[in-house]
């Protein structure tokens, strides 16, 4: 058996990330050679991404960032919060939004093929972690918008992130911009404006007004009018152009934009949350 040095160990554990006894362990296995110790460590992450894939990963990372005329936010997910708050974890993390902005893949998909380094994809890199870490890790999310004036906006605690889309740039359609990411973030709109809501969402909110109105004892003649009145209160409660201002209420979004510039707009956005 090869003697393993605490000088080996600790070069293996610097270039993987696991732990101390598991690269002495890897090392013994390999008998010393180190190539064979890393491809070790690689397939004891597999084994544990098999045994946990029907684990749930509800904790993790949101990141978002921008890159010229083009924004992404990544979801990284773990199973609980002191792996999320691990350093090397958020790391992770950020190293994928990084490329996700610098290579623009069209999925997520394609986001797990790219490089995460020279000798990693980011999907080798996310079993790696799952080896050392023994939890379930997924990269599940990956939303991107462009336009002409991009923002993105992470929530203190990287639990959640928004990037929106502009149709101008701007020193005031940046800080409008940053106004609306954080708007984005409290109020969870579901969609941009009442055209975005889909015929099925609109129909179903219809047949809940109509019923309300119908449990209340409204006459059959204003049955369709109160379903209307509800309807519109959707947009407002969930289409962003349409709510309310969280700074100042007295103002929808919409208007809020154009008091900054009359042109000005959101085109697009994007919204993850883990909470």
């Amino acid at each position: 058996m090869a003697t393993i040095t605490a000088a080996e160990v600790n070069k293996l554990r610097k270039h993987t990330g696991a732990g101390m006894m598991d690269c002495k362990k890897a090392l013994v296995e390999a008998e010393g050679d180190f190539d064979k110790a890393i491809e070790i460590l690689r397939k004891k992450g597999q084994k544990v991404a098999e045994k946990r894939g029907d684990r749930d990963a509800n904790e993790g990372v949101i990141m978002a960032g921008t890159s010229g005329n083009f924004a992404a936010l990544i979801s990284l997910n773990c199973e609980t919060d002191f792996v999320a708050q691990n350093a090397d974890f958020i790391a992770v993390a950020n190293r994928i939004l990084n490329v996700a902005l610098a290579e623009k893949p069209g999925s997520v998909e394609d986001l797990r093929g790219m490089k995460f380094n020279d000798e990693l994809t980011i999907s080798e890199k996310i079993l790696e972690e799952i080896g050392k870490i023994g939890e379930k890790i997924d990269l599940s999310e990956y939303e991107t918008v462009s336009a002409a004036n991009v923002i993105a906006y992470n929530h203190p605690g990287n639990k959640t992130a928004t990037i929106v889309a502009l149709n101008l740039k701007s020193d005031e359609a940046d800080q409008a911009g940053k106004n609306v990411a954080m708007q984005i973030a409290a109020m969870a709109p579901v969609a941009l404006d009442e055209n975005s809501v889909s015929e099925e969402i609109k129909a179903r909110e219809l047949e809940i007004g109509r019923e309300l109105a119908i449990k209340e004892g409204k006459p059959e003649a204003i049955l369709d009018k109160i379903a209307e009145g509800k309807l519109q209160k959707y947009y407002k409660d969930n289409t962003l152009l349409n709510q309310q201002y969280f700074v100042d209420n007295k103002l929808s979004v919409s208007q809020y934009l154009k008091s900054v510039n009359k042109e000005l707009t959101v085109t697009d956005f994007k919204r993850s949350s883990l909470v």
